[in-house]
């Protein structure tokens, strides 16, 4: 290779090296841009300016797309201002892209419980109004999830059991409703047992979900003694799996837990009000 040859390839090495340099130096500085408008979305998240927070996090996502924290922010900021119930589309909206933030960090971390909660968490909210039984059943997948990590969490195993009674609770009055307008004359109380005509459909259709709840529920009060409110659903599930059942003695006994569910709920929060509080 001739002396010019030789020059000419310095040159071209020495403009990559000096490129390569700039490049890195830039990617420090959007880093560093990248976290400070993350703590500026942050104090402004905590001061309840959540419009102008999800600006701050949206910019440190473009700055360093790499920032899994500016992405998880930016998902509890617009799952904050999601209200459940309200119809709007504009409130819809916020929470499909507080599921899609949380998404695009799965995306990169599949394993992050906190990405995992949010969805179960805001698909939890979106499925109750307007009602939505996909939308309960794809949050329940997610809580399978951090089982699936965690399984010592009583947590997820309690959403599981909120979830199951939620659509069986629902599918129990939409049947009894229905039969109340087909049998005017002998009306169905909320408080007695399903008719036979539509007891089993009943069982057939629910029983899965009731089961399913109460051995989650029961996982988590075994995780947490003192888990009065898993208890309270135990209760109430209970009292949709009398429901099912033929026999007067197996409702009565199915009750008879229900009740004693309510009698232990009742002792905890007792024993809880008479600790002294912490200062």
């Amino acid at each position: 290779m001739t002396h010019a040859s030789l020059q000419k390839l310095a040159r071209r090495v020495a403009t990559l090296v000096a490129l390569l340099v700039v490049a890195v130096a830039a990617s420090g500085c959007n880093k560093l841009k990248a976290r400070d408008l993350l703590n500026k979305g942050v104090t402004a998240f905590k001061n309840g300016q959540s419009d102008a927070a999800i600006e701050d996090f949206k910019e440190a996502k473009e700055a360093d797309p790499e920032l899994l924290n500016a992405r998880l922010y930016l998902a509890t900021a617009y799952a904050s201002l999601y209200i459940p119930g309200a119809p709007s589309q504009e409130n819809m909206a916020r929470g499909n892209q507080a599921v899609a933030e949380f998404k695009e960090v799965l995306d990169k971390d599949p394993i992050n419980i906190s990405a995992i909660d949010g969805i179960g968490s805001i698909l939890f909210q979106m499925g109750g109004q307007p009602f939505d039984p996909k939308k309960f059943e794809e949050s329940k997948t997610y809580h399978q999830k951090h089982i699936q990590l965690k399984p010592d969490d009583p947590e997820p195993y309690y959403w599981i059991g909120v979830i199951d009674w939620t659509l069986a609770f629902r599918g129990n009055g939409e049947m009894r409703m229905d039969y109340n307008k087909n049998n005017i004359r002998k009306q169905v109380k909320d408080t007695e047992p399903l008719p036979s005509a539509i007891r089993s459909e009943y069982a057939s259709k629910y029983g899965p979900l009731i089961d399913e709840g109460i051995t989650d529920l029961q996982k988590a009060i075994s995780i947490r003694p003192d888990y009065d409110d898993a208890m309270a659903y135990l209760n109430l599930l209970y009292r949709r799996k009398a429901d099912m059942v033929d026999s007067k003695e197996e409702r009565e006994a199915l009750l008879k837990q229900a009740d004693d569910l309510v009698d232990k709920v009742k002792e905890i929060k007792q024993k809880r009000s008479e600790q002294p509080q912490s200062s």
